[in-house]
């Protein structure tokens, strides 16, 4: 093989891995938004979309002449770590609210290809105001006129609306505010990432909230395994082809989902397909297509992005004051620790750094730190909280240690 298709062939390779972690990171990416991203998921399309199915089950369409990739992910996993944010400074999360008003919104824009801002106001406050359990929505209200235009600034953001005249937060200050849109109808439809639709399943609505995690079972439930998963997945009479499927799928969407995957988390069948030749030989070329570094270990395992493109949440980190404590609280959680001891040790960093964490300063900001700390080292799975208020550490937890503390107060 010549110089030049070598290095075409390692250009290809690095840009099939580039486009996966790509969509690991934002499983919708648009033309809009990220045009050379895009471009690459466009000419790299084949091979990228095999690698989610054949390894993940996962489906990955792209749409070169509407310009748009998106990556459905199928996971019947509750993950309150990665909620919706607003697009403000403050990224705040989306409340209950905000997530009712995101699923009416979306279901009244496929009145047409074009509206305005004000005819989606008037069919949400139409819908709502008929339904039994969701509130009316109120246009007078400048809380309800935020988190509407909330919802609005994310479907912008997702390329379904796409703001032809006028600015959505315009319509916070007055619901008299003009706004023309132009609506993606054929995108919307693709926002929805499950199998079985929510409305197949009628149950009644007063039901839903006693049934959560049975209903995001039902509507994540994907008919290629059978019953290989689910609540029935030991005592189902499923095929061999069927089970091996969902156990290469079911391994491989953790590792490459969640920041650690420890063993002992993992079922006994699980365990032993990792355990296995083939397992572990399509681990590595898992991770060497999609140009990750394999970390093993004898506790668990951990695909590590060397680019950090794969990841959108990063840790260590010293963005947030959060995550900066909480890096230097793991260092004294060498072993099961008390919130209160960890209160007592992020009081000696704040004394030590009297101009840091200044939002933390107020009475019970010491405690609230350490509840935010805590928060982030659980979401990256280097530590487990208990209920009696001990935080006990992970193996991961030892990648991690502190040598040296750089302070930029003083400074001139």
């Amino acid at each position: 093989m010549s110089e030049l298709a070598n290095q075409l062939v390692i250009a290809e390779r690095e840009e099939v891995s580039r486009g996966i972690r790509t969509l690991l990171a934002d499983p919708l990416v648009t033309e809009r938004t990220a045009p050379d991203a895009f471009d690459v998921i466009r000419r790299r399309r084949e091979p990228i979309t095999q690698w989610f199915d054949y390894y993940c089950g996962w489906t990955v369409t792209v749409e070169p002449r509407l310009g748009y990739a998106r990556l459905v992910k199928v996971r019947p996993a509750a993950d309150p770590t990665r909620p919706a944010r607003r697009l403000r400074s403050s990224r705040a999360p989306f409340d209950r609210r905000r997530y009712v008003l995101f699923c009416v919104v979306a279901a009244e824009l496929f009145a047409g290809p074009v509206t305005t801002i004000g005819l989606i106001a008037d069919r949400v406050k139409a819908a709502t105001s008929v339904d039994l359990v969701v509130p009316t929505f109120d246009t007078a209200s400048r809380a309800e006129r935020m988190a509407f235009v909330d919802t609005l600034r994310m479907l912008e953001y997702f390329g379904v609306l796409d703001p032809i005249d006028g600015s959505a937060d315009t319509f916070v200050e007055s619901s008299a505010a003009k706004v023309l849109y132009r609506v993606d109808t054929t995108l919307l439809l693709r926002l929805l990432a499950a199998p079985v639709g929510p409305s197949q399943l009628g149950i009644p609505a007063e039901q839903v909230p006693l049934q959560v995690d049975q209903l995001l079972a039902e509507i994540s439930r994907e008919r290629r395994y059978g019953f290989a998963s689910g609540p029935h997945a030991e005592t189902a009479a499923v095929s061999e082809v069927q089970r091996n499927l969902w156990l290469r799928h079911s391994v491989f969407r953790r590792l490459i989902d969640d920041p650690v995957v420890y063993l002992d988390e993992l079922t006994a069948e699980e365990r032993a397909y990792l355990a296995s030749p083939t397992g572990r030989q399509l681990l590595r070329r898992a991770a060497e297509q999609g140009g990750f570094v394999l970390e093993e270990r004898a506790e668990g395992l951990l695909l590590v992005d060397p680019d950090g493109i794969a990841t959108d949440i990063r840790f260590p980190d010293d963005s947030a004051t959060a995550k900066v404590a909480a890096l230097l609280l793991l260092d004294e959680i060498t072993g099961p620790t008390t919130r209160e001891q960890l209160c007592h040790n992020a009081s000696d960093i704040l004394e030590r750094f009297p101009r840091w964490a200044r939002s933390y300063r107020e009475a019970d900001g010491v405690r609230q730190l350490v509840d935010d700390a805590i928060a982030v080292l659980v979401s990256f799975g280097l530590v487990r909280a208990t209920g009696s208020g001990l935080v006990i550490p992970l193996p991961a937890a030892a990648r991690y240690r502190v040598t040296a503390i750089r302070s930029t107060e003083g400074a001139s």
